[in-house]
This record gives structure tokens, sequence and C-alpha cells, in this order.
């Protein structure tokens, strides 16, 4: 795994100019990257070459090579687009396909989506007049007439933010029959349109699939970034031309939100299975396996107490026992977190589904006993209790969250910090926020006073 991320869309030039400086770093003694990724190396730390220091930082940054980290910074730079910025906005109809669409950015919603139902009624003639105007509005005679004329444009990349026809189609939110929406994707996928076409959002790894699109949602919330109308159906049509369903930007935009329809629906065709697909093919290094997205899953879903979502991951094979590997929670079996998150039913629930309470550590152990105000198992384990103290000190954030105030009650008498500071969101002790600053957030008069 890579030391230190990537810059926000990087270039050869601002690599070449870390490079520079890392050179500069252990030439003057700082090889502490030098150690953990070049370990062998015996020549004269004054002298080192600019060409090694090239190769620790690829190192660092999760690549074999420098060659491979420059070829995958050309790979960001073609795919890379910005949908959200109005600067590549310039005609009518770039400015009809700019509000048609989910761009994810700020001014998503159906404001702006119906600004495009308007300009469309007062200019019909938008939706046929380019294959990515009738993608995004389901016109399937355009559609036909233009692949007739030149079936190539069914992956030709066009429009304000240069994109297949397909993504124009599954990230439309404007009001189309099923009909001709399927009819339109149908089309294209017969001419040949790749259906995992995607992009690079502002340069991000992850990236925007067709699919991606269809499913939507994301951190602002179901009514800005809703679902395609016809998620399902349409989303059922791309997994059967070949869609490949581990789409790690689907399951993150899902994540936040109980539904687990598009589970259902991306477990049957495949989700967790293959080898990633052919975006992991072009970025294996950045790009989590099956197993990984999976367990990233598993680690939201216990720590903010989805019963269902677990349960559904348990039934497709998830193993409930195996230490999560996740970008979110540190490595814990789920009972583990189940405890820390103070998820009485979710710890339960794995319970019952197998999961081995003797793969707990001994301070897990405790950690849940405190998160669940159980005095006898706590009174078992105080010689941890320091211990526990050090490692956890967000608890009283902890519970918090979980709406427990017997529990706060319970860690303050176990000498817990009600001001250590944790972050809400997952159960880290990052320091984003305090308990106080939570239960104000959430108007929780009672916790905060």
């Amino acid at each position: 795994m890579p030391t230190i991320p990537l810059p926000e869309r990087p270039s050869i030039v601002v690599l070449r100019t870390l490079a520079r400086d890392l050179q500069r770093r252990i030439r003057s003694g700082s090889i502490e990257l030098l150690q953990e990724f070049y370990p062998g190396y015996d020549g004269v730390i004054a002298d080192f070459p600019l060409n090694l220091a090239q190769l620790v930082l690829a190192r660092s940054f999760g690549f074999a090579s420098w060659p491979r980290l420059v070829e995958y910074v050309e790979l960001v730079r073609g795919f890379t687009r910005i949908p959200d910025s109005d600067e590549i906005i310039s005609t009518s109809l770039d400015r009809f396909l700019a509000h048609a669409v989910l761009r994810y950015s700020d001014t998503d919603g159906p404001d702006r989506w119906a600004i495009a139902e308007k300009m469309l009624s007062d200019l019909p003639e938008l939706s046929g007049s380019t294959i990515w105007s009738a993608a995004a509005s389901g016109n399937h005679q355009a559609v036909q007439q233009i692949l007739d004329q030149d079936p190539g444009t069914a992956n030709r990349m066009g429009g304000p933010f240069n994109w297949e026809p397909l993504l124009y189609l599954t990230y439309s939110r404007l009001t189309v029959p099923l009909g001709d929406v399927i009819t339109t994707a149908g089309l294209l996928l017969q001419a040949g349109a790749d259906p995992n076409a995607g992009y690079l959002w502002h340069g991000y790894p992850t990236p925007f699939t067709v699919l991606t699109g269809v499913f939507g949602s994301g951190e602002q919330g179901l009514l800005k970034q809703p679902p395609h109308p016809q998620e399902l159906p349409l989303a059922r049509l791309l997994l059967s031309a070949g869609a490949d369903a581990n789409d790690g930007q689907v399951l993150y935009n899902r994540m936040f939100y109980p539904s687990n329809d598009h589970l259902h629906l991306l477990f049957d065709y495949g989700l967790g299975a293959g080898d990633g697909g052919p975006w992991r093919k072009l970025m294996p290094e950045v790009m989590d396996s099956p197993r990984r997205l999976l367990s990233t899953q598993l680690g939201w879903a216990v720590a903010h107490g989805m019963q269902e979502r677990v349960a559904v991951l348990a039934e497709h094979g998830v193993d409930v026992d195996a230490p999560l590997d996740s970008p979110y929670i540190a490595a814990m079996t789920p009972l583990e977190l189940a405890g820390l998150a103070g998820g009485r039913q979710v710890h339960r629930l794995l319970l019952a589904l197998g999961a081995d309470p003797d793969m707990s550590s001994a301070e897990s152990v405790l950690v849940s006993a405190l998160m669940f105000a159980d005095r006898t198992t706590v009174e078992q384990h105080t010689a941890l209790l320091e211990s526990v103290r050090h490692s956890h000190p967000s608890l009283i954030l902890r519970a918090v969250v979980a709406d427990r105030m017997e529990v706060i009650e319970f860690l303050v008498e176990h000498g817990f910090d009600v001001n250590a500071y944790g972050r809400s969101d997952v159960p880290n002790n990052e320091p984003r926020e305090t308990a106080l600053h939570h239960a104000a957030f959430e108007g929780a008069l009672e916790m905060a006073t």
C-alpha cells in the first residue's frame, strides 16, 4: 500500500519536482522513505542518484517503477473530466446537456434539471441534434438515424463534458419513458457502445462509469443525486451487456442509504468475483479488488448499524470473521467493530451469522463491554482499562453517535474524556470533532447538556 497519496490530478512536472525534492532530502540524511522502499541500497547517500529517487517515490505511491507511475499519470490525464465546471459550456446545446445530467456538483438537483426540461419544451430540436443530446433525451429515432449514418458515433466522445453517448444517457435526469430509455440504450449497445465507459471525476482514481450514472446517489443526498428514473431495468440491461458489477463508485455512492436493491442486482452479475474488470486492469495500483470492495461495504454497514445489509453481504459469502480491509476502518474483525460502534443489534446478528467471538482480542472484548454498559465484563478486565483509554480515547463520541445516554454516563464513570476528539462517521480517532460537537450538530440537547 502507498505510504503517501498521489496529489490530485497529478502531472509529470509535479512528480519530477517531488522526485528532485526527495533526492535532496535523502542526500541530506532524511532516509526514511529510502529505507522503506529501497532497503538494499548500499551506495553513498551524498551521491544518491535521481533515477533511484524516482523509483523510491513511485514505490511510495504504490507503483512498481517510475515508468509505470508516468504511464498512470498519462492515463489519468486522458480520462479526467471536470463536469461541475461551467467554463466549458459555450452553446445552447451544451447548456441543455449540462442542465440535463447529474454532474456531481453543488448545483445538482431538480431545479437544474427543470431548466433542461424547459429548454427541450421550447426547442424540441435539441433532442435530435447530436448523438449526445439524443442519448440524454431518450430520442431513439434520432439515435438510430445518426448510427445508420455513422456507427462509430456509439463510442464517440463529445458534448460539454467530452463523454460517450451512454454516459449522457445514464447520467440524464430528464423524465423519459422507460421504453424510450431502454430502446435508446439498446441501440447504442448493439452498435458497439462500451458498457464500461466512464471518466475520472477531477482525476480521482475511482471511475464514474455508466453504472455509476444509473445508480446515482452520493454524499449530497437522494434529492440532489437520485438514481436514474429507470434505474433497475437500465442497470440490468447494461450488466447483461458486460458492465462490470465490481463498480467501486456505485458501492461508495450507495453505501450511505439503507436500500440494498443495487447489491442484489450486482451480486446477480458477479459482484465480488473476477479480477475487478477493465478499469482495474488499467489502474491496478489504485483500484480496490472485488474482495476489498466488499470488505469496505461490510465495515461501513457494521459501523452504521445496517443490519439488513450485513445479512445480505454475509448471504453472498462475505466473511464475517475476516479482519476488515477498508480505507475507513482500522484492521479489526466485524464483531470487534460492532462493539466499538456500540452496535449491540449488529453484534448479535454477527454472532447469529456465525462470527467467532474467540477471534476478538481481550481489549476488544473490554471495548464492547464498555459500549454495551456491561459492568460485569468490564470488572473482569479492569487491568486493561488504562490501555483502552489510551487506544480508544473517543469512546464517548461513539456513544453519542449510537444515541446511548447510559453508555455516556458509564464511560465517564470509567475515566473516559468527554473532550476527546474523534471522527463520528467512522470509528477511529482522527481528530475531527468532540462528543459535544456531534451532539450539538444533531440537536441532541439532553446529551449536549
